[in-house]
């Protein structure tokens, strides 16, 4: 039989291998495998580099080195943060050797890359949750390259900002993050998630934007609830936050922090 004579036939889509038809993996009903290659191509990257918890740090993209007003600070002292956490959280071992605390961050410019950008100049390595947008982001610099990834479903991104979390640390922001911040408090505040420590830095800040006394007058949260996090005005100061709500550190972890959520 000639090529022309079969012509129709491998030229059909029903004739492409399934794993290879990217019709077909990018329909609707395909949606559930998405979710499932999304899972495990981040998950099986992080276990390859044998890391066993994060510290998630999340803050506006928009803060810049030398923005205005207090961008500068912000972008400081996120930068000295994530040099401090991985010198004295774990990050940074000998080849091979479990990693723990590693700095994990959404991935793009401002308070993320300050604290991706700081981690790196430790030595450490570390991770950038990038999430394709209308407007694409482009992931920043100081990610580690096969620590670099990309999703398209917010889901999938915040179970894996989630799963390995040892802390939370939240810089100034806008709706991204505080969709990431009030993700993490519902889960603790829920039980579904271990009881991390959060820090938010800047307190004025967030008690502009935020009337958490309200919530508790209101009755819409308990007073216990505030409990559930704290504040922080430098970055020693967030590194101390997180030891008195005691992170877990190499010496007195579990061997496996990951948990399924």
């Amino acid at each position: 039989m000639t090529d022309d004579a079969n012509g129709a036939q491998r030229a059909s889509p029903s004739y492409r291998l399934a794993a290879l038809d990217t019709d077909f993996l990018l329909s609707r009903e395909m949606r559930g495998v998405r979710f499932l290659l999304e899972y495990e191509k981040t998950d099986r990257a992080l276990q390859a580099r044998s890391i066993r918890s994060t510290i998630v740090v999340f803050g506006s993209a928009r803060i810049r080195e030398n923005g205005p007003g207090r961008q500068s600070y912000w972008y400081g002292e996120a930068r000295k943060f994530g040099r401090i956490a991985s010198e004295r959280g774990g990050a940074v071992a000998p080849e091979g050797q479990p990693l723990y605390n590693v700095i994990a961050s959404g991935g793009g410019p401002g308070a993320m890359e300050a604290a991706n950008r700081g981690a790196r100049e430790a030595g450490a390595p570390t991770i950038g949750f990038n999430i394709r947008l209308p407007e694409e982001q482009e992931p920043n610099p100081y990610t580690t390259p096969d620590l670099t990834f990309q999703f398209h479903y917010f889901a999938m991104r915040k179970m894996h900002l989630a799963m390995r979390a040892n802390a939370l640390v939240v810089f100034p922001g806008g709706f991204g993050t505080l969709d990431e911040l009030f993700e993490i408090l519902t889960l603790r505040q829920t039980g579904k998630a271990r009881l991390i420590p959060i820090v938010l830095f800047d307190e004025a800040y967030w008690r502009s934007i935020v009337n958490f006394q309200t919530l508790v007058e209101q009755g819409m949260v308990d007073a216990r609830d505030l409990d559930l996090f704290r504040f922080a005005e430098s970055a020693e100061d967030v590194w101390s936050a997180l030891v008195a709500q005691g992170i877990g550190l190499p010496n007195l972890e579990d061997e496996d922090l990951a948990r399924d959520m």
